[in-house]
């Protein structure tokens, strides 16, 4: 059946010009190329990914299916192991967050545009819901102050074109509108959306916010109308000051009150370092300060307004709070007010999202747990779909309470349920209490609470030493905010921060790395020159090295130094021709022609062509290169100069390799795939009539390899007569077992103890005479082992040639209870590298072979030129330009060695003529 599967596949391929790649493309590069482990003869070759395995790992299986099920509901996790030391820590938490987010929550219902008691159905809400579907035991979800004031900036508006609506309603239509986004975005788990929010654009957005909401409710403080509090900022700000004239009562209600606040809290700070001891009272009694203070007023207010007429007052106050749930129905969205709310959606949702990810990840790193985002977003939406059910309008996760939480010892998230107990006793106990709660009061409160969320100018000044550029967005941020609304703010600050980074990702500009060799030094000796204290494997370095280079290694520096190394260390390319290039930014769409139209200027500018370009006129010039001036042309004349080498440096050497480091690529696309084969293209008749060679090293994903595979990246180019050159290949072997394993350390243990370290050391010596000296794979092998492993072997197939790193692999690693050795990476893509060093053995290894054999051809084909007069009719014409003696085509440019040769270790030199060298 597959067979059949196959026929078809190739004939529909066929029939649409699709050129399907052989199975195995790489069958002439790896043939004898073989590393073969030291006790079996298996070899390693990588197989591509294919589609089938993608779809296998983004289709959920039965068992993901059902550990999904039960992800949307946490608190099966640990409800069963709830105990009675849990439920105390759990009622001090939810009790002391009930106290506060009573007052707190009508005092934000007032900036959302609504009556005081819609602040107390969200907070009902938000705690009783949100415990199902918690990742994080310290979040308390309820009216906040920034989302407060969005929600009244969105409720004015709206009324402003639909009157009829009233203003609860709109409300709990955008709760729902805005919970079901967010729900959605949970249940798909795409929890790493609000990754792509910065930090900057969080801290720009609240300070803001933070400054908008306090100046807002300053008139409320001071007792002054007679203009808008939804005005931008520093309009409010103004009238403030030419309204104070008309300050009434309330100034003195709201002035005291937020000096009391402050008063306390400060105080409680003091006694807590002043006497430690006592810190837990002095913290209990911080975090109830806004409660004692409303209580404080309230008795104020009541005892200054009780004998006057129900409905005046001397100052303003709230007046009459319905008792119980009054406004519970089903919320009203139809498709008008859905209209008139989708503008204002995106930015509900980004304050619903990041707030409370922000926060959640905040404590859950403190206190040592992990939030799961996805099922936060779970939580968040489901809590703002039902709340509305019970006139509740938009609640999120809310930073102070949050933090008073934590530190009063919540042990679950059941302490919410505490905390929607206490509010349910306040909704039918207490609406008479805060019939007499002053305005001026609840005023204070919320700029108190709002200072919180105000950017310290000492955060500010970190953030300038991270990036001065994003603290440029941070004030721009909090000026839009200011100047104009919350709204804006927000999208000038997620829209600045992104095109910061899109601008990077396009201008991203790899580097040019040199090689240095450099050691580790500990104290005053450097790590691994004695060989009687071998090395662990704790500080990176092999242990029981002979070689002289033991202690040193490798490294590879940016050749400008843009990394700050230090400048007196002289980096250069590691070999003349062979150019080593990191990309910074991974190498996608964006980027691929930038990054890549610079490394090939910097080529083109440290290289040569190799073969000079020939023009017999001016006119036979491309535009681009009109060549040098006359001047320069006559003065080459007279000095005897070939005018095409007039301006060419030709201490520059000529393009042979480029190494490309893909440390910081994860995933590459067509785009990027595409650009780097028309560099390889360029950069090849740049170099013609040489092919340059391509090595990649540090790839990091199968479908990345699998890319360049198709592009022609990983093995080695075809020469211009079409043949494969044979490669010199140079391959990273591991050990499986032997000295190095895991099993061999257990055992040195074992024999330690037994017989003590002197005997197990003397043994381990014994043992590695035996096997003879270590030697590193990847720092080549000697001259006498290649040529001894050179020799031709008698297969079924026929003679195969065994190359030398197998052969030295086998005897280095091999033998008499060695381990077993295999490549780390497939040998059917033998250029593709595990590290840069790697990369550069094989790119010098070949380019050197490749000179040795064209100096050999060319010997060859002197002695046979000699050994075989030429006519002089045949001269003039391989002169003139036509068929040489072997009747291959020849042309009057200058010749150039190895322009079409055949694979090099293929030459047979008795063939040649030099079986007598």
């Amino acid at each position: 059946m597959s067979t059949a599967w196959g026929k078809a596949g190739r004939f529909t391929a066929k029939a649409l010009g699709i050129k399907l790649q052989d199975k195995d493309p790489y069958d002439e590069v790896t043939r004898g190329e073989s590393i073969v482990s030291n006790h079996t003869t298996s070899t390693f070759v990588e197989e591509p990914p294919h589609t089938v395995e993608f779809l296998r790992e983004i289709v959920p299986s039965g068992r993901q299916l059902g550990d999904y099920a039960l992800s949307l509901f946490p608190f099966t996790s640990w409800i069963g192991h709830y105990n009675l030391q849990w439920l105390l820590g759990d009622l001090v938490a939810g009790i002391t967050i009930g106290a506060i987010v009573i007052p707190q929550g009508m005092a934000y219902a007032q900036l959302a545009n609504l009556e005081p008691q819609f602040g107390l159905y969200s907070s009902f809400m938000g705690v009783l819901i949100y415990w199902f579907f918690a990742t994080s035991k310290d979040i308390t979800i309820g009216p906040v102050a920034v989302l407060s004031s969005l929600t009244g900036d969105i409720v004015a508006n709206v009324m402003a074109e639909l009157p009829n609506v009233p203003g609860h309603a709109i409300a709990s239509a955008l709760s729902i509108l805005a919970g079901a986004v967010v729900l959605f975005i949970g249940l798909i788990r795409c929890g790493w959306i609000v990754d792509i929010i910065s930090l900057t654009s969080l801290s720009a957005f609240m300070t803001g916010s933070a400054l908008n909401i306090a100046v807002g409710q300053l008139p409320t403080l001071m007792g002054i109308k007679g203009f808008s509090t939804r005005d931008p900022a520093y309009l409010v700000f103004i009238h403030t000051l030419q309204g104070l004239p008309r300050t009434k009562l309330d100034a003195a209600m709201g002035l005291t009150a937020l000096f009391m606040l402050y008063g306390i809290r400060s105080l409680c700070n003091y006694i807590a370092k002043r006497w430690p001891q006592h810190q837990r009272v002095a913290f209990f009694l911080s975090t109830l300060r806004t409660v004692f203070v409303i209580l404080l007023y309230t008795m104020i207010s009541w005892l200054a307004n009780k004998d006057l007429p129900r409905g005046t007052s001397k100052f303003k106050i709230l007046f009459d709070v319905p008792r119980g749930f009054k406004n519970a129905a089903v919320p009203v969205l139809d498709k008008t007010l859905a209209s008139k709310l989708a503008g204002s959606l995106p930015a509900t949702v980004i304050v619903l999202l990041i707030e409370h990810i922000a926060i959640a990840k905040s404590f859950g790193r403190i206190n040592n747990y992990t939030i799961d985002p996805s099922q936060e977003m779970v939580a968040i939406g489901v809590t703002n779909m039902l709340g509305p059910f019970l006139g509740a309008y938009a609640a999120t996760g809310s930073f102070s309470r949050t933090a008073v939480k934590s530190k009063a010892g919540v042990r679950t998230p059941f302490a919410g349920v505490i905390t929607a107990i206490v509010v349910l006793l306040a909704i039918y106990a207490l609406p008479a209490v805060f019939y007499y709660i002053p305005n001026a009061a609840l005023a204070a409160v919320i700029i108190h609470a709002v200072g919180d969320l105000i950017t310290p100018p000492n955060t500010v000044y970190q953030f300038w030493l991270v990036s001065p550029l994003e603290v440029i967005i941070f004030f721009v941020g909090v000026f839009v905010t200011i100047f104009s609304t919350i709204e804006n703010g927000i999208y000038c600050t997620v829209c600045l921060s992104f095109a910061v980074l899109l601008f990077r990702i396009l201008k991203a500009q790899g580097r040019f790395l040199g090689r240095v060799k450099v050691h580790s030094v500990l104290g005053d000796h450097v790590i691994g020159d004695d060989p009687r204290k071998p090395v662990d494997g704790g500080y990176g370095t092999f242990a029981g090295s002979s070689s002289s280079d033991a202690p040193y290694r490798n490294i590879f520096l940016p050749l400008t130094h843009a990394d700050g190394s230090n400048p007196e260390i002289e980096l250069d390319n590691p070999y003349p021709g062979i150019f080593i290039y990191r990309f910074s930014e991974g190498f996608n769409y964006p980027n691929a022609s930038h990054t890549l139209e610079y490394m090939v200027r910097y080529i083109h500018k440290n290289t040569r062509r190799t073969t000079l370009s020939h023009f017999d006129r001016p006119g036979d010039r491309p535009w681009n290169d009109p060549g040098p001036s006359k001047r320069k042309l006559k003065a080459a004349t007279r000095a005897g100069i070939d005018s095409n080498e007039v301006g060419v440096d030709l201490h520059l050497p000529t393009l042979k390799a480029i190494i490309l480091d893909f440390s910081s690529v994860n995933n590459i696309d067509i785009t990027s795939v595409q650009q780097l084969i028309d560099v390889r293209n360029q950069l090849d008749r740049y170099a013609s009539p040489d092919v340059v060679d391509w090595h990649v090293a540090c790839i990091s994903n199968r479908w990345t390899k699998r890319a360049l595979v198709s592009a022609g990246f990983g093995y080695p180019s075809t020469l211009p007569d079409g043949q494969i050159r044979r490669w010199k290949s140079i391959f990273s072997v591991a050990e499986i077992g032997g000295e190095q394993s895991a099993a061999a350390t257990a055992e040195q243990e074992v024999n330690e103890k037994e017989f003590g370290p002197t005997l197990s050391s003397r043994g381990r010596a014994a043992q590695q005479h035996q096997r003879g000296s270590s030697m590193d794979i990847e720092s080549g092998f000697n001259t006498d082992d290649a040529e001894a492993a050179g020799n031709l072997k008698a297969t079924a197939s026929g003679s195969e040639r065994i190359p030398a790193a197998a052969a030295a692999a086998r005897s280095r690693f091999g033998g008499n209870g060695g381990g077993r050795t295999v490549a780390v990476h497939g040998i059917n893509r033998p250029l593709f590298h595990v590290d840069l060093t790697s990369a550069l053995q094989s790119a010098i290894a070949n380019v050197e072979a490749r000179a040795e054999f064209t100096a050999t051809k060319s010997s060859i084909k002197g002695m046979e030129h000699l050994a075989t007069p030429t006519p002089t009719s045949q001269s003039q014409e391989n002169i003139q330009g036509g068929n040489t003696s072997d009747g291959s085509a020849t042309t009057n440019s200058r010749s150039t060695p190895g322009a079409s040769l055949p694979p090099y270790d293929m030459v047979d030199p008795q063939k040649e003529g030099l079986s007598s060298a």
